[in-house]
């Protein structure tokens, strides 16, 4: 498409790029440029554009929709997306504990199925960067820490950078994560790059990284990689994940339990 008639259909453009990112909820500027058929230059100026009005928010090589962000499901509400699935995947994580193992929990809402079994544990100690977690333990059951940081309201976790001076000092037996997306070659995904900064760090100082995620989440990519499959050594999903990606995972020496 020529210089002239990307100027020409700016705001049909504007308003196309508009929605995709609103459906997309976070997208790269290579997807919008295959889409739109226009250049990376003529994608940035536009995503410039929307941020100002309030539309978009930029981040580090795409853009994620505030309109979705407002729009996507409170975590109460994810809760009872697979409830049963989630339920007997954290039965099966809770089997996993050891007396006296130090813990971390993740946030999202298979994790917090599995915090809500660990009320009455008082023999293990529990770090977790999730404010409903906390809540869930707060009152009784296992020691707890609480890993301070920015608070990303969506997921009620504590994020980002400020999160790296609690886990550097900690030593952690086993930590219970989450994903949003999980593929053979992206590993774990995630739509916010603070929310993949804090997993990672998680995961690097964890002796044991067990993964906690529905079949739905098999093969999804989201925004940006959260954790490398190198890094999990369990797999705990539901019995309809599929056999052929549940067979490389194995292959790559990951442990799959289907609850």
């Amino acid at each position: 498409m020529s210089v002239a008639n990307e100027k020409q259909l700016a705001p049909d453009r504007l308003a196309r790029l508009r929605e995709l990112i609103r459906q997309s909820g976070v997208i790269r500027v290579d997807a919008l440029c295959r889409q739109l058929a226009v250049s990376p230059a003529t994608v940035r100026r536009d995503l410039d554009q929307l941020e100002q009005a309030g539309t978009i928010r930029r981040v580090h090589g795409g853009a994620v929709s505030v309109e979705s962000r407002l729009e996507e499901p409170l975590f109460d509400n994810k809760t009872s997306i697979a409830a049963r699935e989630k339920h007997r995947i954290a039965e099966a994580a809770l089997g996993l504990l050891s007396s006296g193992d130090t813990v971390y929990l993740d946030g999202g809402s298979t994790v917090l199925e599995l915090a809500r079994l660990l009320c009455d544990r008082t023999n293990i100690t529990v770090v977790t960067n999730s404010l409903r977690a906390a809540t869930e333990l707060a009152g009784r059951g296992p020691r707890l820490i609480l890993i301070g940081g920015e608070l990303r309201r969506l997921s009620q976790t504590a994020v980002g950078p400020l999160t790296r001076h609690a886990l550097e000092g900690l030593h952690l037996d086993k930590a219970f994560m989450g994903t949003i997306g999980l593929t053979l070659k992206e590993g774990l995904t995630t739509t916010e790059p603070s929310e993949a900064f804090t997993k990672e760090l998680v995961m690097e100082h964890a002796r044991e990284v067990i993964l906690l995620a529905d079949s739905s989440k098999a093969g999804k990519v989201s925004f940006v990689r959260s954790g490398s499959l190198d890094k999990v050594h369990t797999v705990i999903t539901d019995t309809r994940i599929n056999r052929k990606f549940a067979r490389e995972l194995t292959k790559k020496g990951i442990k799959v339990v289907r609850a």
